[in-house]
């Protein structure tokens, strides 16, 4: 029982975090949409019915179907009363449940954000620890040039010339959209290159601060081996700050790297969130804010968890 008390307060306070956040994400997605210019019964009805059909007629049986005619203050409060019963309410524009658009979208968006981590790891680690090992090295200098080119490359211009290259050229990949596995390797190599471009150096500086600690020099003094040091000692002190690293990174990329998603028209929670503030759709903009913002919460919580499952002293503390 002792044992579980500080995972069940780490639960209990992230619990509290998750639900001040929603709060505050759902009052702000808000004012933010109400502050827009324009009328947004006319935005509604334009995205439901098409530009040509939409008129003032039109645009006014929106207004008294969903309730925009009421005061700001009413319609904040409906939707905080819906939320408190999980409820999120439904697309303005296209009538759909918000829960199940969110669903959609955030799945392509999680198998974006996992392929283009899994991509980073496989370039950052391997090039990471051969820098780490002898810093100032030859591998050292010419990975950090590399990594300065990468990252000075925008991600679109990246993802154009991988298009360009694997897609026009080689005929290797697919461009646009998702219809299965092979849809995947550009855009999560588009974002993996330019995560791998500063995680590897987060890498290279983790293994150079374990080399150089005491307890490693302690280790080969006792006689063990150089290999077996690394392996099972400067590995897993290494990995605290890239696991914290990357579970950053993991944030950034759930939320959708818009310009990514728009080049190679991947359908995810960031591009569709864009869409949603553009068509007025208030109660798609607010859940999509609150998921994103809980999805934060929920990464912090994981960070934390692996944090002390890989350093005991984090456990003890």
């Amino acid at each position: 029982m002792t044992a579980a008390r500080p995972f069940l307060a780490a639960l209990a306070q992230r619990g509290l975090q998750a639900l001040i956040v929603a709060v505050i994400v759902g009052i702000v997605s808000f004012a933010m949409m109400q502050a827009l210019p324009g009328d947004a019964a006319y935005r509604i009805a334009a995205g439901r019915y098409g530009y040509d059909m939409m008129d003032a007629a039109a645009a006014e049986a929106v207004r008294l179907e969903l309730g925009l005619d009421r005061h700001w203050s009413v319609q904040l409060f409906a939707w905080l009363g819906a939320l408190a019963q999980f409820d999120l309410g439904r697309s303005l524009v296209y009538g759909s449940p918000v829960v199940d658009e969110i669903a959609v979208q955030l799945g392509y968006s999680l198998l974006l954000a996992a392929g283009a981590v899994i991509t980073s790891l496989l370039i950052a680690v391997p090039v990471g620890v051969a820098a780490g090992m002898k810093p100032g090295g030859v591998v050292d200098r010419v990975t950090l040039a590399l990594s300065v080119f990468v990252r000075a490359i925008p991600a679109f211009a990246l993802g154009v010339v991988l298009v360009l290259a694997f897609a026009v050229q080689l005929k290797l990949f697919p461009v646009a959209g998702f219809r299965g596995p092979e849809h995947l390797v550009l855009p999560s190599l588009t974002l993996g290159l330019g995560l791998a471009a500063v995680s590897n150096r987060v890498v290279r500086d983790a293994v150079v601060d374990a080399m150089a600690a005491e307890w490693q020099l302690f280790a080969r003094t006792k006689g063990l081996s150089a290999r077996f040091t690394v392996l099972r000692h400067v590995l897993r002190n290494a990995s605290l700050p890239v696991v914290t690293y990357v579970g950053v990174q993991m944030a950034y990329l759930i939320e959708g790297v818009v310009i990514v998603e728009t080049v190679f028209a991947w359908p995810g929670i960031g591009h569709a969130l864009v869409h949603a503030i553009f068509a007025r759709d208030i109660a798609m903009v607010q859940g999509t804010a609150l998921t994103l913002g809980l999805i934060y919460v929920a990464l912090n919580l994981a960070i934390d968890l692996a944090c002390r499952g890989i350093d005991p002293r984090t456990r003890s503390a």
